[in-house]
């Protein structure tokens, strides 16, 4: 390459990697004739110059993908132009499965991993302090004093029970999963911040058949019902408008509802399509990338656990339709 452009090797290093002082138009001739030709700097000898391979670990126990999946392509969106390559490890929940990968990541002098799982209240099965590289936690429990990214829950709840009341729905109910997910208890404390701390949270397990089993059981007991539903999860949601379209109740014109998760495949087939809380996990993925390669650069960034906004979106199940947050 420095042949053909008639300069040294290092001026050729410069102008590629943007150092460096020479005049703009050398620079940008270099870059003109480098993509003519298809030259591509040799990555081993930039990670050695560097001191970096390059590469980014990405542990997971979420092997059905749901989560991992949308977390995964924004690290690869904000990785990508940074020239840095992404290696996914499903580890199950097996710790010793996850140490092999570790240690294989940490064989391969990989700049940083980001962990992520399916619950924002369980590590992964892997002991992940005192790694010699960064680690970034992502929607999944991290170590103290690490640096941690997930869903504010409480404002995607918050969110959806607004725009219940908004619509003008005022007998509002929570139907949702398991008490011992510090997901589905910080949902159902937001929702009663807006609805009343008199207003029923029905706790049950993240499954279309506990939707449909929670309408049942709220017909049965008679009394008044509910014209607003927020659901803890598009699953939910789905059971739970099956079950009120078996009832003889119109959605949206006797009840709103909403899901969680904004799981499109779900979503979408739901009849009618489900308006629900949209988790952000692409961009959550993003900045864990970011933050990743921050670190990896030695740059300083605060440790703690941030959260980041949820979005409403706005489906027919509610009716309406004049915002997305």
């Amino acid at each position: 390459m420095a042949r053909v452009a008639g300069v040294s090797v290092s001026t050729v290093s410069k102008a590629l990697n943007d150092n460096g002082r020479m005049a703009a138009d050398t620079r940008e001739r270099i870059k003109t004739l480098a993509a003519e030709i298809g030259f591509r700097p040799n990555a081993l000898a930039k990670g050695l110059l560097s001191n970096r391979s390059f590469t980014v670990g990405l542990l997971t126990n979420d092997t059905y993908g749901r989560f991992t999946l949308p977390v995964m392509a924004g690290i690869f969106e904000a990785l990508v132009d940074h020239g840095v390559s992404v290696f996914l490890c499903a580890i199950e929940d097996d710790p010793a499965l996850g140490k092999i990968h570790v240690d294989a990541m940490l064989d391969k002098q990989v700049d940083g991993i980001i962990a992520t799982g399916k619950r924002v209240d369980r590590s992964l099965p892997v002991d992940l302090a005192g790694l010699p590289v960064p680690v970034v936690y992502a929607f999944t429990k991290g170590e103290p004093g690490s640096v941690t990214l997930t869903s504010d829950d409480r404002h995607g709840a918050r969110l959806a029970t607004e725009w219940l009341k908004e619509l003008g729905r005022q007998r509002l109910v929570h139907i949702t999963g398991p008490r011992e997910f510090v997901s589905a208890v910080e949902r159902a404390e937001a929702f009663r911040t807006v609805a009343g701390n008199g207003a029923p949270v029905l706790h049950g397990v993240w499954s279309e058949a506990w939707g449909h089993e929670a309408i049942d059981r709220i017909w049965k007991e008679g009394g008044e019902r509910p014209d607003g539903i927020f659901c803890g999860n598009d699953q939910i949601a789905r059971g739970v408008v099956d079950a009120l379209r078996e009832r003889g109740a119109r959605v949206p014109g006797d009840v709103s509802v909403i899901g969680f998760d904004n799981w499109e495949i779900m979503a979408a087939q739901t009849r009618p399509p489900l308006t629900t809380i949209d988790t952000n996990l692409k961009e959550l993925g993003r900045e864990a990338g970011l933050m990743v390669l921050a670190l990896a650069e030695g740059r300083a960034i605060e440790p703690g656990l941030r959260r980041l906004p949820c979005k409403l979106v706005i489906r027919d199940s509610c009716g309406g339709g004049r915002r997305q947050n």
